[in-house]
């Protein structure tokens, strides 16, 4: 019993003094060695990375009892650039130096029981290099429980507060511990990581359970030694990898990986006392930001003393491309807003004092200043719009971009609101509505980041909008209620009922384009308070007293916030007994065209409507285009994680043909995200007024009523001045950014300025003098269209960033100078019969570019890979322009090509990219693919190599490299229009769809000079108009065809076009056009004939269309060759059958004699039809058909699907109930309630 009492005391004793729970003696110094490691590319054999290496060696002192001194030392960095196996890392010891210097101060850590807690350093220290503290002594963050082998919690890392997962293993023999640990990066509570450019881009739950585009894991390893007081760690790594891709990362990505390795070297008593200095708190563990706009990727620049820098690039962009587009220097816009980013207030104030006196300077200027995102463009603008001393014009383009790309900050929100108090905001209308609605469209990005979203952001649109509804003023509450849609304010909902009818007493007296903009004005929260709106809507929507547009608007919004089947089905009852057939087509047309949906964010709400339509097919699904339509187009591919959406509405009120609203809008779905694209809306009420109850306009707006039509137009003063005859609105990522009402002041404008009575007080006169001296104008536009980045922080405190970045570049330059003969002298009237003459060159020219940078971002490196992509469009102009008075013709001189000139280009190819701050020069990008002859032998070599130990066969990889030219010549004018396109790409068949977008991309259009049998002066087109003197040759065939048409009514010219290559002491060549119609009973023919012209030259094409007034249908018939003799092609189509209770289609082609080519193509067509057919579900029946002819019928033989049949010499193709993209509509019923449909 004594035995076994001293075995058991034994064994506690011992199991007592192994403790593994990491700590540090604060009497000890702890020497550890540090290596750090990143490489970003493809992780593919012969294809480039970049990466950076850090090695150090570090000290930690103990200070106090939970208090430690850390001292870095031998700090070494490296940098690589190259393709693994044949580039080395390189040591830049300039950075080096840098580096040490920085990281030599001193830096304390309290730290106990395994947890790091705060840093301190010196306040000047940057963000940058306490990260990369942070990265060194996360090591010694770990959580060990010795009572488990396996455990999971959320725990504080430098990735923020994440899910990890412990597996530890022992060995008592060593007294050492071995711990794994496994972080989820994408599974964090609280992230370090942050989204910035993305706030419109709303977020879509069901995308991304569709796929992932980045996805990052890191997995930790510890030794763990059993020491007096606790656990020592003796060794520590780190393995993180992140993959990203634009597409699904199942479908190939580009991979960083980050590698850290500590090992203890020495341990040993501390001697004297540590010197900390003077430190500052600088947070825990977790990774901090740098405040304000990260560095752009894409550019490293000296940032020191910026105005200089700033004011010579302006001076330099502006001068090189006043007369072209220099497309070299369009990237440059980045070095300059990065640069401005820099500056302080006052350097932007010394700027503008020195650039706003030239035009072109202070354009540059003023358009880039606005990407200066924080209080200082906010400063310098007050100060603008304060002293006036810049435009209206000015003054709305520079708030337009600035408060749009602005950081949504509350303090910046808090600021930006004086702007709606400044009386210079109110000076001009339109500068008035950009503020406005700029400034709601700051308040939305400002909730996105917050919330609950402070009441007092949207106060000042509140009580805009309740001033207006006070006052009964229109236009205030017009401007407020759409400042309140872009704003999208939870806290506004209150106001916006007081403006929808049913709601609030005050609201059923509204105008009813009021009324919709409340409607409308709900859009953005419909995904914010999807509940609330959904009550409101489906209120409006069942209230059958109100408007029809009101309540076809509230079921749009509805649809937009995605509501259940329960509620899909309560509006299926209401359409039952709905007695408005405008609503009840809207609503049945929306639900019928989202339920063929195969978006991710409509594929609950696709099922729901698609019961409902079942129900509802039976009584709506006939109801003709007359009514109001919505239609609903989109793609999806979970591959891509890519897809598109476009919408278009139509609504109409009671039983007027004339739409009272268009809307027109597109969708894009991407990484996980909606991107509202443009949005345009017309609406038309007060044209509509005008058109109600007019007996002389038929319902089909015939030709005949086009006399009347402009009579009733000439009434437009007949209208409410406060309803504007047609308004226009714009809206670009979900946000209105303008919109235009033409009332009855802007429509006596408009007329007054283009009467033929203006005198010389008008506009246009003034015009017209100026052109007759010459004008000279030029106009450059730099803007930013995208800028967005998310960053992420790895084990090593680099930051690893995805970002992107859209730019554009547009100059045009325009020389104009008339000669009128005579000149006017009083109206504008004299003009009529005057002889004008227009000389004019120019240019105008589009640079984009677009980058996408994934790697290690930082304003000391750089390093990554990086997508560059430019797009060019270049269209210089050199013209004479005369008109004839007197014979009615008009000619136009154009200069023939002479050197090769390029219209449009597209270049693209992705790099590793490696940059320093302290080494500008030695920075490097090296395509990912080098020379494709190079990287062939290479390749292949690396094959055979390892042909041994891997199956390349699995890899499916393959170089694929084409290159294509092709011109069509028209060597009579000496120019050729060619195409030219190459190709460079690796892939590997489990990479789709990566591989087709990474790799060297060129396309480009140009003109080039040709070989001409004279050489070509100029291009001479002369087009005349009216009756003229046939030629002989072309009275004796127009009187041939009317002979064989049975008919002996006279041609009549309507219009002739001759395109001439004009050379020195030369017949002109070229050819020529004329068209000619001729009127009947029956029908109504016109003629086409296009000759060469040149010395015995008969080819000449006829073309005869022929159209029935009787019975419907047309007849086209093409003839060509030698007078017209040599082929021809017959086409004839009937629609007849479009009325009846079937409607259908029927269509023919038939031919004589035909080119070899056009022989070829049939027969190949002949040969690939029944393949194609029969993959295509087509039945296929053999048998003798009409030679030469193929005929083809559509008949819509349901509201859902059509058939066709196709017939070809030997074959029958048909196929039953093809479902239509559209809704089929039958005749309209002659009765006018929907309850005997």
């Amino acid at each position: 019993m004594h035995r076994l009492l001293f075995c058991l005391s034994a064994a506690l004793a011992a199991s007592e003094s192994i403790n593994y729970e990491p700590t540090l003696n604060p009497k000890k110094t702890y020497e550890y060695k540090y290596e750090g490691v990143v490489r970003i590319g493809r992780d593919m054999a012969d294809l480039a990375e970049s990466g950076v290496k850090m090695q150090c060696t570090f000290k930690i002192t103990g200070v106090s009892v939970q208090t430690f001194l850390l001292q870095i030392y031998n700090m070494v960095f490296e940098e690589f650039n190259g393709i693994p196996g044949q580039s080395l890392f390189k040591v830049s010891p300039n950075l080096t130096k840098r580096l040490a210097a920085e990281l030599n101060r001193p830096f304390t850590f309290e730290y106990s029981k395994g947890q790091i807690g705060d840093i301190k350093t010196a306040g000047e220290v940057s963000n940058t290099i306490v990260n990369i503290v942070r990265g060194i002594v996360g090591f010694l963050h770990v959580t060990v429980k010795t009572t488990q082998r396996v455990y999971e919690l959320n725990e504080l890392g430098i990735h923020g507060v994440c899910h990890s997962a412990y597996a530890i293993e022992e060995n008592a023999a060593s007294k050492e511990l071995y711990v794994t640990q496994i972080v989820d990066i994408n599974d964090c509570h609280q992230k370090a990581a942050v989204y910035r450019g993305m706030a419109l881009a709303e977020e879509n739950k069901n995308t991304q359970q569709r796929g992932d585009n980045a996805v990052a894991t890191v997995k930790y390893a510890y030794t763990v030694k059993s020491v007096e007081g606790g656990g020592l760690i003796t060794k520590a790594s780190a393995q993180e990898r992140h993959h990203f891709t634009p597409f699904n990362v199942k479908g190939g990505n580009c991979k960083l990986q980050a590698a850290r390795n500590i090992v203890l070297l020495k341990e040993m008593d501390t001697v004297g006392k540590p010197v900390t200095g003077q430190v500052k708190n600088r947070g825990n563990l977790m990774y901090k930001m740098e405040k304000g706009v990260a560095p752009i990727p894409v550019v490293m620049i000296n940032l020191n003393d910026p105005v200089p820098k700033i004011a010579n690039l302006i001076k330099r962009l502006a001068q090189g491309n006043i007369y072209q587009l220099n497309s070299t220097m369009s990237s440059d816009v980045l070095a300059l807003i990065q640069l401005l980013r820099a500056s302080t207030h006052d350097d932007l104030e010394l700027l503008w004092k020195q650039l706003s006196g030239n035009n072109e300077h202070r354009r540059w200027f003023l358009d880039t200043v606005v990407e200066v995102t924080d209080e200082r463009v906010l400063k310098f603008l007050k100060i603008r719009f304060k002293a006036g001393d810049i435009t209206a014009s000015e003054a709305g383009q520079a708030v337009l971009v600035a408060f749009n790309h602005l950081s949504a900050e509350p303090e910046l929100v808090e600021s930006a609101k004086e702007f709606l108090t400044i009386p210079f905001s109110k000076s001009h209308s339109l500068l008035w509505n950009t503020v406005v609605l700029s400034y709601g469209s700051l308040v939305y990005r400002a909730c996105a980041h917050e919330t609950p979203c402070p009441v007092n952001t949207v106060q000042p649109l509140l009580d805009m909008a309740n001033n207006g509804l006070t006052k009964k003023d229109d236009k205030d509450m017009v401007l407020a209620l759409k400042a309140l849609g872009n704003a999208g304010h939870p806290l506004s909902i209150k106001t916006i009922m007081k403006f929808l009818p049913g709601f609030s007493v005050k609201a059923d007296s509204l105008s009813t384009r009021v009324q919709s903009l409340a409607v409308q004005s709900l859009r953005h929260l419909a995904s914010r308070d999807p509940h609330t709106v959904q009550d409101i809507a489906l209120t409006i929507f069942a209230e059958r007293t109100l408007p029809a547009e009101i309540r076809m608007l509230a079921s749009m919004i509805l649809l937009e916030t995605k509501p259940p089947v329960a509620l899909i089905s309560a509006v299926a009852e209401l359409l039952l007994q709905e007695t408005d057939l405008q609503v009840a087509s809207f609503t049945y047309s929306q639900l019928r065209a989202i339920s063929r949906s195969r978006t991710p964010d409509n594929q609950h709400l696709s099922t729901a409507c698609n019961i409902a339509v079942k129900v509802l097919a039976r009584k709506f699904g006939r109801l003709s285009y007359r009514y109001s339509k919505a239609l609903h187009l989109d793609w999806f591919r979970d591959e891509l994680l890519t897809g598109t959406s476009s919408e278009f509405y139509l609504l109409r009120n009671g039983t007027s043909t004339m739409p009272t609203e268009i809307i027109s809008k597109g969708k894009l779905y991407f990484i996980g995200r909606i991107l509202q694209l443009t949005e345009l809306g017309v609406r038309a009420e007060g044209l509509k007024e005008l058109f109600t109850d007019r007996p002389e306009i038929t319902k089909d707006f015939a030709a005949t009523d086009f006399a009347a039509i402009m009579k009733i137009l000439s009434d437009w003063q007949s209208v409410p001045k406060n309803n504007p005859l047609l308004s226009v609105h714009a809206r670009v990522f979900g946000q209105e950014v303008s919109f235009l009402d033409l009332n009855q002041d802007v429509v006596q404008q408009i007329l007054k300025s283009v009467s033929l009575t203006a005198s010389k007080e008008n506009k246009i006169w003034n015009i017209i003098q100026h052109l007759q001296k010459g004008i000279s104008w030029h106009w450059t536009k730099p803007y930013l269209i995208l800028e967005t980045q998310f960053i992420q922080p790895t084990c090593l405190g680099l930051p690893v960033e995805i970002s992107k970045y859209l730019s554009a570049l547009t100059a045009i330059t325009v020389n104009v100078k008339a000669v009128i003969n005579p000149p006017p002298k009083e109206h504008l009237r004299e003009l009529l019969n005057a002889d004008v003459s227009l000389q004019t060159d120019g240019f105008f020219g589009v640079a984009k570019d677009f980058f996408v940078f994934h790697g290690i971002n930082t304003e000391l490196f750089q390093c990554g890979a990086q997508l560059n992509s430019k797009m060019v469009v270049a269209l210089p102009w050199k013209t004479d322009l005369k008109k004839n008075a007197k014979e009615k013709n008009y000619e136009l001189n154009l200069t023939p090509c002479k050197k090769a000139t390029e219209l449009l280009s597209v270049n693209s190819d992705v790099y590793a990219v490696s940059r320093n701050i302290e080494d500008p020069l030695s920075a490097k990008m090296t395509p990912m693919m080098s020379d494709v002859g190079d990287f062939e032998q290479s390749f292949a070599a690396n094959r055979k190599e390892t042909d041994k130990i891997r199956d390349y066969q699995d890899e499916g990889s393959e170089i694929y490299h084409p290159k294509l030219k092709y011109c069509a010549q028209a060597s009579t004018y000496g120019t050729a229009f060619c195409t030219q396109a190459e190709a460079k790409r690796v892939y590997y068949l489990k990479e789709y769809p990566l591989y087709y977008f990474l790799g060297y991309t060129h396309f480009s259009c140009q003109l080039e000079p040709v070989r001409s049998v004279k050489p070509v002066e100029k291009i001479k087109i002369q087009i005349s108009v009216g009756p003229q003197k046939h030629k002989p040759e072309v009275s004796q065939m127009m009187f041939t065809q009317k002979l064989f048409k049975g008919t002996d009514a006279a041609p009549e010219t309507v219009i002739s076009v001759r395109v001439l290559a004009v050379s020195p002491n030369v017949k002109a060549l070229g050819y020529e056009a004329a068209a000619y119609y001729t009127s009947a009973e029956q029908r109504d023919d016109i003629e086409l004939i296009v000759s060469e012209v040149a010395e015995e030259v008969n080819w000449k094409i006829c073309a005869d269309l022929s159209v029935q007034k009787i019975q419907a249908g047309a007849k086209a018939h093409f003839k060509w060759g030698a007078e017209c003799q040599s082929y021809e092609v017959a086409l004839k189509v009937s629609t007849a059958g479009i009325t009846g209770p079937k409607p259908f289609l029927n269509a023919e082609i038939n031919w004589g004699d035909v080119p070899s080519f056009m022989q070829a193509l049939g027969q190949r067509v002949q040969e690939y039809l029944p393949g194609v057919s029969y993959l295509m579900g087509f039945y296929q029946k053999h048998e003798k058909n009409t030679e030469h002819e193929v005929s083809a019928m559509l008949v819509a033989s349901t509201q859902e699907g059509f058939d066709v049949k196709v017939k070809i010499p030997e074959l029958t193709v048909y196929r039953q109930e093809i479902p239509s993209p559209f809704e089929i509509v039958g005749v309209e019923s002659d009765n006018s309630n929907i309850s005997h449909i």
